[in-house]
């Protein structure tokens, strides 16, 4: 599922995030899964995984960033 990481985009249901991939090859890794909510909206601050709940909560789950390379299933260059 595709996140738009704005920090104003709310998600439009309930995800189970382990990773969460940037379009030019990067990776944010959770140290553990996270729930998104419906309504909550993500995004990076200073190279942080900021979350905002739906009540206004903010949450900064722990992670490292981490290189992807090749080519991912199901893709062709």
């Amino acid at each position: 599922m595709r996140l738009i990481a704005d920090g104003a985009t709310p998600t439009s249901r309930l995800v189970l995030v382990e990773d969460l991939e940037t379009d030019n090859g990067y990776a944010f890794e959770l140290a553990g899964p996270l729930f998104l909510a419906v309504g909550d909206r993500i995004s990076f601050e200073d190279g942080r995984l900021v979350v905002v709940r739906a009540s206004g909560e903010r949450l900064l789950p722990a992670g490292d960033w981490s290189t992807r390379c090749g080519i991912r299933a199901g893709r062709r260059s």
